[in-house]
């Protein structure tokens, strides 16, 4: 292979690499619309729902910082 279809395979895989971003954008309006719902029915429970919602944010948003890490990886190799 030439230099050149390896540089272009390097942005296809960090391209393929970034769609752990948009499954993470949907995983955090799951936790967010939960976390609405939820808020909804027992209001009394904001508090202790509030923590549980900030944890679910913090953990997917996770997945999708090691995605954007694995396409850097990718790019600047």
């Amino acid at each position: 292979m030439t230099v050149l279809s390896i540089a272009g395979l390097n942005l296809v895989g960090a391209g393929l690499a970034t769609i752990g971003l948009a499954g993470a954008g949907v995983g955090i309006g799951s936790v967010f619309g939960s976390f609405i719902l939820a808020f909804s029915r027992n209001p009394s429970l904001r508090q202790d729902l509030f923590v549980y919602t900030l944890l679910g944010f913090a953990l997917t948003e996770a997945i999708a910082l090691f995605a954007l890490m694995m396409a850097f990886i990718i790019l600047f190799r």
